[in-house]
């Protein structure tokens, strides 16, 4: 059986690593430009389906599957940003130190025949009350650097997590089981 190509619409590693932890490498991988400013008023169940459909359009790849997704950080209706500065991450770790916030992931698939599949999945994750000892140190790692919400679960932000309820691969960037089932529901052979 030959296995039908698919096109990753992500610049995301960590995204890559997840899929190969399931046994999925992709054929390509493109890197999607599209501009990922919030829209006036837009919530971020809304903002983060619009990014996973728009990046998955963008790429469109006919005769092939294309799997595309976007990750956000959600303290009530704010958005936080992927940071590009450190004081960027560090408003957004001040914001999320002691207190509950969301991580939602939308997963969309483009299947040969013009079909179209998503997800979009939510994990509640609560951080330790930071100090300013623990927030410089991890600010000097740089390790928040194009991070949504300024950390990386997988990383040394990992001293922080009191907790995780849902999906920690959503977390990291990806919910691998939502989308293993979303691809097998839409026909694409798993290992």
């Amino acid at each position: 059986m030959i296995t039908p190509t698919l096109v990753l619409a992500s610049a995301s590693p960590r995204r890559l690593a997840l899929l190969a932890q399931i046994g999925i490498v992709p054929d390509r991988v493109i890197s999607p430009d599209i501009d990922e400013t919030p829209l006036r008023g837009e919530l971020p169940r809304q903002h983060v389906l619009r990014l996973a459909r728009d990046k998955a359009a963008s790429v469109a790849a006919p005769g092939c599957y294309v799997l595309a997704a976007d990750t956000v950080v959600a303290v009530g209706r704010r958005i936080l940003p992927k940071t590009e500065t450190e004081a960027d991450a560090k408003r957004c770790l001040m914001l999320l130190s002691g207190r509950r916030h969301r991580v939602m992931t939308a997963v969309v698939l483009h299947t040969l025949d013009g079909r179209r599949g998503e997800r979009l999945v939510q994990s509640v994750v609560a951080l330790s009350r930071l100090s300013e000892l623990q927030l410089a140190n991890y600010l000097a790692g740089n390790e928040w650097s194009g991070k949504a919400g300024g950390y990386a679960i997988q990383g040394r932000a990992a001293t922080f997590i009191r907790f995780v309820s849902g999906s920690y691969s959503n977390v990291v960037g990806l919910p691998l089981f939502e989308t293993a089932q979303l691809l097998r529901g839409l026909g694409w052979p798993l290992p």
